[in-house]
């Protein structure tokens, strides 16, 4: 069932994509917003007390609907999972983005993507050289898709051994949302119990995904470069699980990677994305080439996913 969920909830994404502003959105939001409200009184219980309302409840929710669908019809259940595989997963959350700076830089048409890009990450990006550009694009990128669509692969195929797979995608997603939405860069902050909560919670959430995804570019790109860089300059990261992603990306693709955050290099407030100020590896200055790497590489680890998935699929049928 696992495979046949992902597959058809891809499927659906690719098909008629969610919109930004959409209701699962909506509700997270606003659950999230009651949950600091209600429980943020700026010590360390609260915070952990705030972060574990805000990311296991909804995950409990999809958990117990899945359990108490099980009695009634398979069917049932296999709507259950894709419906919330098409709600955590998928690569139309992020590529409109990439797709759109990704044509107007074969257009040279850089205005055009800086302003894609400003918008994309939610900063002032200025006059950013071109080089700088492709760099960040190719960065937010590849952890954009570990975030919307690898990881979550990884956290729903763990929990679906144990058989309640749809918490698993909840968990990762609403882990990963809080630690963007709960940092001190961005306005109305919460206190810092709860952003320390909600990071430290999201790198434990993320630990092994970040390093499935990584392995992941390893063996569908050039392995022994992609292993050399994971050794080698993730720890330079400031969030070692995105630097793992980054390292491997950047060995995989044979591209340089790695510099200030676009916050940092504007002196502006960073929104949403990563910081990546401490990352850097050896390879190819940037260029539009390495975009298409990334699509490739991308694609490939999707086809290995779903190959692995089949093979687990058709030896429990076997067995």
């Amino acid at each position: 069932m696992s495979f046949f969920a992902i597959f058809l909830a891809l499927l659906l994404e690719q098909a008629r994509p969610l919109g930004r502003d959409n209701t699962a959105h909506r509700l997270a939001t606003a659950w999230r917003r009651w949950v600091r409200r209600s429980l943020d009184a700026g010590q360390a219980p609260h915070g952990w007390m705030a972060w574990s309302a805000a990311a296991l409840v909804p995950a409990l929710l999809a958990a117990l609907v899945h359990w108490l669908l099980l009695p009634f019809s398979d069917l049932l259940v296999f709507a259950w999972t894709v419906g919330v595989l098409y709600l955590t997963l998928g690569f139309r959350q992020f590529s409109h983005y990439f797709t759109a700076i990704r044509q107007a830089l074969e257009s040279n048409d850089e205005a055009t993507a800086r302003a894609q890009l400003a918008e994309w990450q939610q900063v002032e990006v200025g006059e950013l050289p071109r080089q700088e550009l492709l760099r960040h694009v190719i960065e937010h990128s590849a952890l954009a898709a570990h975030h919307h669509v690898f990881g979550v692969l990884f956290a729903y195929s763990v929990f679906a051994a144990f058989g309640f797979g749809p918490a698993g995608a909840v968990l990762y997603r609403m882990a990963e949302s809080l630690a963007r939405r709960w940092q001190p860069r961005l306005q109305d902050a919460p206190s810092s119990a709860v952003q320390q909560a909600a990071a430290q919670g999201w790198r434990w959430i993320d630990h092994v995904p970040a390093r499935a995804t990584a392995l992941a570019f390893a063996v569908v790109g050039n392995f022994e470069e992609a292993i050399a860089a994971w050794r080698s300059d993730a720890t330079r990261a400031a969030q070692s699980n995105d630097g793992i992603v980054l390292a491997a990306t950047a060995g995989a693709i044979n591209v340089r990677l790695g510099g200030l955050g676009l916050g940092a290099n504007l002196g502006a407030n960073e929104v949403g994305g990563p910081e990546l100020s401490n990352v850097w590896s050896e390879g190819r200055e940037p260029q539009n080439a390495h975009l298409t790497s990334l699509v490739g590489l991308v694609w490939r680890s999707v086809v290995l996913w779903l190959l692995l998935l089949a093979l687990m699929t058709l030896a429990r049928s076997v067995g």
